[in-house]
Formats: C-alpha cells, sequence, structure tokens
C-alpha cells in the first residue's frame, strides 16, 4: 500500500513538472537591484522579464519633475525605445540616466518598421512607444503598431502620464466635455478650411494643436471658419516655467497673434459655439408645411410627421398651429 502511494505521489509530480516546462513564464516585471549587491541579492530583487509586450508611455510635456518613477523603470528595461525624433528622448534618456537604446518611427517608415517590430514583440521583446512631448499616439506615429499588436493578439500596456490635451481643458475655464481632439490643422490653407468647416458643425468644445509657424494664419481661419466670436483659450509652455493662457474670442486672438512673435508649443481650445434660439413659426408656414407634405400623397398622420421635423418642433406644436379654434357659443340667458 505504501509502495502505490509512492508510486502516485512521483506521477503527480513528474505531470507538475512537465505542465511548468510547456508552458512559458508570465510573471511580474524585473526589479533593478541596488548597484553593489552580490549575485545572490540580485537574483533575489530581479524577477524574470514577461514575454514581449508593448508599452505606451507618456513623457513630460515640459516639466521633467512630471516624469514618473514607472514611466523610468519600464524605460530602463525594454530592449529598445519607439520615438518620432531620438535625438529628443535621447536627451530625456540621458537625463534619468537610462541607456536603452532609441529607434525612430515616424510616418516615413512606420510602414516599413511594422512587420519586424511585431516579429520581435512575438519572439518576446519589450518595447516600448513614446511621444516627443506628452501621451503617444494622440498627435503622433504608432497608431498603426498598436492596432497591429491588438489584431495579432499582442499585449499592449499603457504608462500613463502628461498630456497637454487634458492638461489645457483643466485650466482652460472653457466646458470640457464632450469635446473633439483634432490634431494640428493641416498646413494647406485651403485642406485647412475644409477641415474647420468639418469641426464647425461640431455643437461642442474642440481642442487642436496649432504650429508656432502659422500660429496667425492658423488662429485666422479659425476665427474665420469657426466663429469670430466663439470663446477660446491659448495655451502656450504649458507645465514650463513661462506657462501663457490667453483668452477672449477667437477673432481677438487671431488679432493678438498677428502682431506678435510666437514662441513655444500652442494649445487651443475652443468652447461650444452659442446656440441662437430657434424661433417658432407661424400658423402660416406651419399650414404651408403641411401641405407640402400631403401633396406628396402622405396621409394626415405622416404628413403632420414630416412637418413637424421640417418645422423642428412637436407633432403637438403643429397642430396646435394649424387646427381651427374652436369658438365657444355665447351662453343662453336666463329665461
Amino acid at each position: 500500500m505504501k509502495t502505490r502511494r509512492h508510486v502516485q505521489r512521483f506521477a503527480h509530480a513528474a505531470s507538475a513538472a512537465i505542465r511548468c516546462a510547456t508552458q512559458p513564464a508570465r510573471v511580474s516585471p524585473a526589479v533593478a537591484a541596488p548597484e553593489g549587491a552580490d549575485a545572490g541579492q540580485r537574483t533575489l530583487a530581479s524577477e524574470p522579464v514577461p514575454a514581449g509586450r508593448l508599452w505606451v508611455v507618456a513623457t513630460p510635456i515640459g516639466n521633467l519633475g512630471d516624469f514618473p518613477p514607472r514611466a523610468r523603470e519600464v524605460l530602463a528595461r525594454v530592449r529598445a525605445v519607439l520615438a518620432e525624433d531620438t535625438r529628443r528622448v535621447r536627451k530625456l534618456l540621458n537625463h534619468f540616466h537610462i541607456a536603452t537604446p532609441a529607434r525612430a518611427l515616424h510616418e516615413h517608415n512606420e510602414a516599413e518598421m511594422l512587420p519586424r517590430l511585431l516579429d520581435e514583440i512575438a519572439s518576446g521583446a519589450e518595447l516600448a512607444l513614446v511621444s516627443d512631448a506628452g501621451t503617444p499616439v494622440l498627435a503622433d506615429p504608432g497608431f498603426r503598431l498598436v492596432r497591429a499588436c491588438r489584431e495579432q493578439n499582442l499585449e499592449v500596456l499603457a504608462v500613463p502620464g502628461p498630456s497637454a490635451v487634458t492638461t489645457a481643458l483643466a485650466v482652460a475655464g472653457l466646458p470640457p466635455t464632450p469635446f473633439t481632439f483634432a490634431g494640428f490643422l493641416p498646413a494647406r490653407a485651403g485642406v485647412r478650411a475644409a477641415a474647420l468647416d468639418t469641426l464647425a458643425a461640431l455643437p461642442h468644445t474642440l481642442v487642436l494643436f496649432l504650429s508656432p509657424h502659422r500660429l496667425a494664419a492658423e488662429l485666422a481661419a479659425c476665427a474665420d471658419r469657426l466663429g469670430s466670436e466663439r470663446e477660446a483659450a491659448l495655451l502656450a509652455e504649458l507645465s514650463k516655467l513661462h506657462e501663457r493662457c490667453m483668452t477672449g474670442t477667437l477673432n481677438a486672438l487671431a488679432a493678438a497673434a498677428a502682431t506678435t512673435e510666437a514662441r513655444g508649443e500652442y494649445t487651443l481650445v475652443i468652447g461650444p459655439p452659442q446656440v441662437a434660439q430657434a424661433e417658432t413659426p407661424g400658423r402660416e408656414r406651419a399650414q404651408r408645411a403641411l401641405a407640402l407634405a400631403l401633396a406628396r400623397g402622405l396621409a394626415l398622420p405622416q404628413a403632420r410627421r414630416e412637418a413637424a421635423r421640417a418645422l423642428g418642433i412637436s407633432r403637438r406644436q403643429l397642430y396646435e398651429l394649424v387646427s381651427t379654434p374652436r369658438v365657444r357659443a355665447a351662453p343662453e340667458p336666463p329665461r
């Protein structure tokens, strides 16, 4: 009996060992051991690095004090840091004594780099995607890489941090939600005007990045296409020593930019357009709308619904407008 129990325990242990050997390890991130630690201490302090993944890491938008420890740890341990401008990210890495190599990933090489990067991640490499400043992907390359990782079931993790979009919304003093972030405006005037015409149809707050080289022209285009009296806030050098915020109408901001030298990075927050109070249609207009709907062969209930929709009023309001008011008969005098 004892021999049989020993055999069963041995078989169970062997089965567990086989499962452990065939399953890939996915454990918590490595933690660097202090300098000068011996080999035994270093082994205890460092855990195995997880299998391949892409980290999306936010970087400071102006103040290096806004770079959190977790972001620094991730950038220190990945195989490579992917950035649009490797010179700028190299300065950031050097400041925090991070030796990880930086690779260029921009709109001109992203399609070419994509298969190789996916192969690296699938083979177990950890890579980090960063922006020159702020949260990646929003106005920088990298979207195609993140999407491709998702499509191939490769892990994508975020290290959140600074963003000029949310920072500007928080301090502009304009309605923050809902809002649409449209990135940078097109450089060519005609394409820019068409883009602004599309944004003009939105009834809520807008956030744009403006180029310092085209600041006056872009503000003038915003005033022309979105409404010269629309309330806005122009923010520059967010989180830096000389952070600035100028508020006023789009027309006033455009006039100021025309006489001022542009300096720094600009974020424009534009408040929602003023909603003009709709004028209630009169009886004659309501009767004409109903007559047009009936002339199209619609039955009376459908014609009322169509006429009300065309006038922007409820069916009850339409009914009250087109109905002939009943004249009450005078009461008979008492006999």
